[in-house]
């Protein structure tokens, strides 16, 4: 692509206002220069790329049409909106696009008037804008408008759904637009793919349906008591004629498309004959995700979040390291490749994420043991439940944070019968530059009080081989593994499988003065902050590794409660209701009275920033946990 030098017209927008004072035939240079900005910053700040590449002249579009921030534009996913970031006055500050202290990742009303709601996770737009409309019908404000835009394979979670559902049958003038690239970040799977795939309607028929409306109300034959009537005859009719069944009109939501995403002048002219209409809408657009980068277009998934590049040669930037550590991710995809094939029982179940997890390595050599069962993670715990119940052992990857989404369906259909799940949880901690939607910092605190849950987190990579060993025998039933993301510390040999026995913790290190204790790969962290201040100081710290939240080590614990009077725990994960809340909990039920600081993730949400960067301001590097060990020894 053409490098452009100058944005004759995107410099000019300060905010929508200022795109609506050009004429419509300016409109495809303004989404020229748009994408093209989009791929000159983003080469050099990565960011997520092929999603927003793909709404540009949706973007454009929404705000030449509506009157934002009046107007309520709904987005779902954030990867979609970094154009309407740039459109709403953050131009000059999009190269701090997930920075730290730099603008946010996601849209989020925190900073901006024209961001309308959360939007880190999929799925949940039809339903925040159908409640916006609403509020808005029953306040009396009949010129606001309201649009969901979903796109990215989230209309293949559940709670999509549900709003459409509930719009179906609730006073409404909401829009919803749906953004099909057929793309989540993988691919997009399951029937609603293939379903969208096939729906079309004629524009000539939309256009006809329109005029006649319109003449209907003029003549004062169509209100709204009768419009329910003629709808639902005009889509039997429809279906007749077009041998085709249409869901969303058979729950009387108005439907337009598909239409094609990339003619901003054409999707302006749609919008506006269908702005005005009453009732709730689907317009139905056909989009490429990477649209206009060509290395982007041919490889969306490398592309959905891909780094650093080359603009010109398309070439990505990779760490330079020689004999890197292995990625987490990528210890579980290849160790669960091997169970694989020792256990014919083993299958893998992901929602949306067989990149991400590596899930894709299984997936490649015995696809009929994977299952990609699309953004639902509440259905991939409870069809992993239904797998467990008729003897398969399921491991369920979802990333932490997304894990929230079916905190129920491990209750109530994994835990409830103490089936044999293994649900691995990724990205948990802190995750770095997406944010407090994405940092998985919840589960620990969330799950702990679960009946039959096992829980641990790896110190290392051949240890989070032998949790996913130990996971699969007979007998261990609902089994949950944490790890974060990126590389592991250890860079040790793989080495054959190992049992570990489940609920005992181990010491890492003797000392005298203080014990540390800590979950999971951040004991990394504590190990050389002890190093450092006992070369300082000239004191003795032990270290333990908990390794099991649940089953608690209690033996360990008792010894630690009597050698100790000053205890610090650590994790990668939120302070209230976790690991150190358990320790405290033990020693204050078994009588011990140490002093106790637990390090975590304090009370509130966590911006974004490099993962360093994020550890520092909370207390949780190496100096920090030095601080807080020569303030406890010092009753500071």
């Amino acid at each position: 692509m053409e490098k452009v030098t100058e944005y004759k017209y995107l410099s000019q927008i300060n905010s929508p206002a200022d795109l609506k004072q050009l004429p419509i035939d300016a409109l495809p240079a303004v989404c020229d220069e748009l994408r093209q900005y989009l791929i000159e910053v983003l080469a050099e700040n990565p960011g997520h790329f092929a999603s927003s590449l793909g709404t540009v002249e949706l973007t454009v579009a929404l705000h030449y049409v509506y009157d934002t921030p009046g107007d309520l534009l709904v987005w779902d996913v954030g990867h979609q909106a970094y154009g309407h970031k740039i459109l709403t006055g953050r131009r000059d500050a999009f190269p701090t696009n997930r920075k730290f202290k730099g603008i946010r990742p996601f849209p989020s009303p925190k900073e901006s008037e024209y961001d309308t709601f959360a939007c880190g996770h999929a799925s949940n737009s039809i339903s925040a804008a159908l409640g916006m409309s609403v509020a808005s019908v029953r306040q009396g404000l009949t010129d606001k408008h309201v649009v969901a835009v979903i796109g990215d394979g989230a209309m293949s979670g559940g709670l999509a759904f549900e709003g459409i559902n509930n719009a179906s049958d609730t006073p409404n003038n909401l829009l919803v637009i749906l953004n099909d690239n057929n793309m989540s970040i993988d691919s997009a799977v399951g029937g609603m793919r293939e379903y969208l795939h096939h729906l079309h309607t004629s524009s000539t028929y939309n256009k006809i349906r329109f005029r006649i409306a319109r003449w209907l109300t003029s003549w004062g034959c169509l209100n709204e008591k009768n419009r329910q009537r003629i709808l639902r005859f005009n889509n039997s009719l429809k279906s007749l004629l077009n041998n085709q069944q249409n869901m969303f009109e058979g729950m009387n939501i108005r439907y337009f498309g598909p239409t094609d995403g990339h003619d901003v002048k054409s999707l302006v002219r749609v919008l506006r004959e269908i702005k005005e209409m009453n009732g709730p809408r689907m317009l139905h657009l056909s989009t490429k995700k990477g649209k206009g980068y060509t290395p982007a277009e041919k490889e969306a998934t490398i592309w959905h979040a891909p780094g650093k590049f080359d603009v010109e040669s398309g070439t990505r930037a990779e760490a330079q390291k020689e004999n890197p550590p292995k990625r987490f991710q990528d210890i579980f995809g290849e160790a669960l490749l091997e169970l694989a094939k020792m256990n014919d029982k083993v299958v893998g179940v992901t929602p949306a994420m067989p990149t991400g997890c590596s899930m894709n390595i299984l997936m490649n050599e015995m696809p009929d043991r994977a299952f990609d069962v699309g953004i639902a993670e509440g259905h991939a715990v409870t069809f992993s439940a239904g797998m467990a119940k008729e003897g398969m052992v399921p491991f369920c990857n979802i990333y932490s944070s997304f894990a929230q989404r079916a905190y129920d369906n491990v209750i109530h259909d994994a835990a409830l019968l103490n089936l044999p799940v293994v649900l691995c949880l990724d990205r948990a901690g802190i995750v770095g530059e997406d944010g407090p939607t994405h940092h998985g910092v919840f589960d620990l605190a969330s799950l702990r009080p679960i009946p039959n849950l096992t829980i641990a987190s790896p110190y290392d990579e051949n240890e989070l081989r032998d949790l996913m060993y130990t996971a699969q025998l007979p007998g261990q039933g609902t089994f949950v593994i944490r790890y974060p993301r990126g590389c592991g510390r250890n860079n040790a040999p793989i080495r054959p499988f190992t049992e570990l026995p489940v609920g005992r913790s181990r010491c890492l290190k003797e000392g005298t003065d203080l014990a540390i204790v800590t979950l999971g790969p951040i004991g990394h962290t504590a190990a050389d902050a002890i190093a450092k201040y006992e070369a300082q100081s000239g004191h003795s710290i032990a270290h333990y590794d908990l390794r099991f939240l649940k089953p608690l080590d209690e033996e360990m614990l008792h010894e630690i409660g009597k050698k100790f009077q000053k205890i610090i725990t650590l994790e990668d994960g939120c302070i209230i209701g976790g690991m150190g809340t358990a320790v405290m909990e033990f020693m204050n039920d078994h009588g011990y009275t140490a002093q106790i600081r637990r390090l975590g993730i304090p009370d509130h949400f966590v911006e974004h920033g490099k993962p360093a960067e994020l550890y520092h301001l909370l207390g949780i590097d190496e100096e920090g946990i030095c601080n807080t060990i020569d303030a406890l020894l010092h009753n500071k």
